[in-house]
Parts: structure tokens; sequence; C-alpha cells
């Protein structure tokens, strides 16, 4: 007799030729018919469950296609697997180690960095990386797409893996203009988001046991994917002028990652003098620099910092920028600008990887900045952050006065707070209070190496792009509760 499971008894009316399918392929495999045994006949068994014979037929077709059973005309369909030891469909699908990795899903499984699964019950979120719904052009965007939607081609086909020459020309004027770029349609690539670019920079630049130059404290996402290539880190401390250049005579490395305009976490700003001994360093050891631009259009206190890349002589700079910080980063899209002799290679290593990024969001965006709509957006979007920004720095002046130490909020959508009478140790039980009522905060610990084990107080990387000046308020003052039931 077939048994309906409990969410088959409570599917649709009516039992379908899918609801018995699924069934008689469960009994199979638990091993209720045998190792050989024989079923029902579409006949039987279309009588005892007040179905068509079709029904039934149709579901012992699907599984003979699958292996299941056997079919011959004149007899009764018969078991045709058999499962080892009788193990159940459940048992065989039970979690356990892998049968074998590579060195590289190795690395991964073993040092991951956690995610952080954002919750939709907490009053205000500080996590970094979110942005504000209500400040994505969606009217502008939506004319974008429709726009790209009906230029329809002649026929659909696989693209420049660099990505499409109309978006690459547009950045060319917008990064001459922004940021002070000169650089041909030909070194940019398009990419899925900066991530996707630093993990194009790791592939084909280290390998396994090279060394490559990282920022202490640093982004640790960037860490994680230079890492996974089998590459060790050589951090180097990070203070007011950026990284410590001075400290890269005797370092031999393949590569370098830095984030000069913004140091991220801690927001300084490389002065030029280190920029120009990194530029030597680079030189000297033929070494590529990486330079992650990733939120540069956010300066309150002054134009924004031109990059390494608008130097002279920074001929071995791989420079990486993203519109999630600007637009949203739902889209994934960024763009890397790479030297001419590596070209062809990252066309390739594009191509290879997923071929080319998705067209219509590409020609979108290329109509914003034709048209001037993204650059007035970000004006825009400056003057919203600027906002939310006093309102934090307002709020925690109010609620925690001398208590607290900020820093890095010049620029970029976060600031680090330092909470001078808490000890780094007690940052989880911070993070749990804070979480029961209702406020999300993230420790500055994991982006140090050692996980800031000499941290002499407790540091929270607070983001405030994706709240309101309200949520920002309310929030602030919950977590000044957090920080008086833990002390």
């Amino acid at each position: 007799m077939v048994k309906l499971s409990t969410r088959q008894q409570n599917s649709s009316p009516g039992l379908g030729a899918r609801g018995i399918y699924e069934s008689l392929r469960e009994q199979i495999v638990a091993g209720v018919y045998g190792h050989d045994g024989v079923l029902p006949s579409a006949r039987a068994l279309a009588v005892e469950l007040g179905v068509s014979r079709t029904t039934v037929t149709s579901s012992y077709e699907q599984l003979a296609a699958e292996g299941f059973v056997v079919i011959r005309h004149g007899a009764r369909p018969r078991v045709a697997i058999k499962i080892a030891d009788g193990k159940t469909r459940e048992a065989l699908h039970e979690a356990g180690e892998p049968y074998s990795l590579a060195a590289f899903g190795e690395r991964l499984r073993s040092r991951a960095i956690p995610m952080r699964i954002p919750s939709k019950r907490l009053v205000a979120d500080f996590r970094y990386g979110d942005m504000s719904a209500s400040d994505f052009p969606t009217l502008a965007w939506r004319k974008a797409m429709n726009d790209a939607a009906l230029r329809r081609p002649p026929k659909l086909f696989y693209d420049d893996p660099r990505g499409a020459i109309r978006l690459r020309a547009a950045l060319q004027g917008y990064l001459w203009r922004a940021r002070s770029i000169r650089c041909e349609v030909d070194e940019i690539v398009i990419v899925n988001g900066s991530q996707q670019g630093l993990d194009l920079c790791a592939r084909l630049l280290l390998d396994e046991g090279d060394s490559f130059v990282i920022e202490d404290p640093c982004y640790p996402m960037a860490r994680s994917i230079f890492e996974m290539t089998g590459a060790m880190a050589a951090p180097v401390d990070v203070d007011v002028e950026g990284i410590r250049a001075d400290l890269l005579a005797d370092v031999d490395a393949r590569l370098a990652y830095v984030t000069p305009s913004h140091q991220f976490p801690m927001g300084s700003v490389m002065s030029i003098g280190r920029r120009q001994q990194l530029l030597r360093w680079a030189e000297e050891k033929s070494a590529y620099i990486v330079e992650d631009d990733y939120d540069s259009e956010y300066r309150f206190d002054m134009n924004p910092v031109p990059p390494l890349l608008a130097l002279g002589g920074a001929s071995n700079v791989i420079y990486v920028g993203t519109v999630s910080k600007t637009l949203s980063p739902t889209l994934r899209i960024g763009y890397v600008v790479v030297p001419r002799e590596l070209q062809e290679v990252f066309a390739h290593a594009k191509r290879l990887t997923d071929r080319h990024a998705p067209t219509l969001e590409q020609e979108a965006l290329a109509t914003l900045l034709e048209s001037g709509v993204y650059e007035s957006h970000v004006r825009k979007a400056r003057r919203h952050n600027a906002r939310r920004r006093a309102a934090l720095l307002d709020a925690l002046r109010v609620e925690f006065q001398d208590t607290v130490r900020i820093e890095g909020a010049e620029a970029g959508l976060h600031v680090v707070v330092w909470f001078l009478d808490l000890s780094s140790s007690m940052a989880t039980s911070f993070i749990e209070r804070s979480c029961q009522l209702g406020v999300g905060i993230y420790s500055i610990a994991p982006h140090y190496f050692g996980q800031g084990l000499d941290l002499k107080c407790l540091g929270l990387v607070m983001g405030y792009a994706g709240l309101t000046e309200q949520q920002i308020g309310r929030g602030v003052k919950l977590l000044r509760n957090a920080y008086e039931g833990i002390l």
C-alpha cells in the first residue's frame, strides 16, 4: 500500500501523478519493497488511491525513467535499485565531511568569514555596507533599464568580457572628471562588484606560497580572497598617514592591497610621501599595487583625494572601483582599470569566470553616466549621508560624551567608535546585549591580524548609510542602555 506523507495529505485536493511518484520513490529508497520487490499494478494502485490508471502509469513511467523501477509489458513494476545496508533516504542525505576538496576548498572551509545575515527585527542596524533604499534613483534607473530593454539588437549574443563599450567609454570620462584618472577604454574591465575584481587580481597575480602586503587593520574580505590562493599575508601597520610604507623596505611581495583615499576601516588618507614610498617599493620589487577606491565619493571635509593611479609613474597600479556605495550593492557592478600589459589576461579571466557582466544593467548605468544623472545622484546621496553622519556624531556625543573616541568621520559611510571604559574582551557581551535591545553593532577586532588581542579598548565599526536620522538617534540611545548594562 502507498502511504502518503503529511505534506502530501495536506496538499491540494486530488492526488496527482507527482504526489504518487514522490511517495513511491521514498518507499523504494527506504526499502519498503525490498531490493528486488514488485510494486502494485497500475490498475490495482489506481483503484486503491481513487485516481485514474493514467495518473498511476505516469508516475511509474517517471520512476522508470529515473532508474527506480523496471517496467515490462504484462508484468508488475519491479524495484531496480539496491540501497546499500538498507539506509533510508534521509540517512543517505545526512551532511558529513566532504569526500575531498581542492586546496582552495579546504582553505575556504577552515577559514571562511562567517556570513552576516541582516535582521529585520532590529530597531537600528549599524552594519557597514548597507545603503538606504530611499536614496536610490528609482525613476531614472527604471527609465534607463526600459530604454535598454527596448533597444533590442538583431540577435542575442555573448558580449565583450571586458564589458559594454558604451559603459567603458562613459566610465573613462567619469574617472577623468571625478578622480583625475587618465586611462584608455580598453584598460577598463567591468566586473560584478569590486569583490570579483579582487578575485581576478588574486587568481592572476598570486600563487601558493607568495606573499602579499595588506594594511593592518584591513578589509577582511580582501584579506580572505588573497589568502585563499595559498598566498601569505604580510600585514603592515596603519597610522594617521595610512599604511606605514617606510616599513616595506625589507618586504618581498608580489602584490600590495591598499585603500589610500580612505583607509578601511580607520578612515585615514595616505599622505603624498607614503604614496611615493609605496610606488617606489612596488617598482623595486616588480610588484603590483591593488588600489581599492571603494567609497571615494564621500568626503565631507574637502574634495575627494586623487587616487594612486592619478599620480605620475603609477604604471603598476590596478584600480578597483564600484557603484555599490553610490547606487546599490544589489546591482553588482564594479570596474577595474588595469595596466596595458594585463588587459588581455584580465579579459580572458573574466570570460572564463562568467562571460561578462549583465548587459542591461551596464547599458542603464551608461545612460546615467552620459546624461549626468549619476553625478547628480552622487551629490544628492552625499548630502543625505552627511546628515546621517551628523546625526550619528551628535547622538554619540550626547549619549557618551568623553567616554568614546571617534575616528574616520571625515569621509566614507562609517565611523570607528572606541569605548574607552570597555575592554576589547567585552565585545561579545556588548554585541549580544545590544542585539537584545534591538541594535546591531560590529566589533573592529576581526579587521586586525590576531583578532585585535592587543587592543586597549573596545572598538566598533558603525555604518550609517542604511538608516534614517530617527533610527540613528533611537539606536544610539538603546546602545547607551546596553553599555550601562555591561559596565
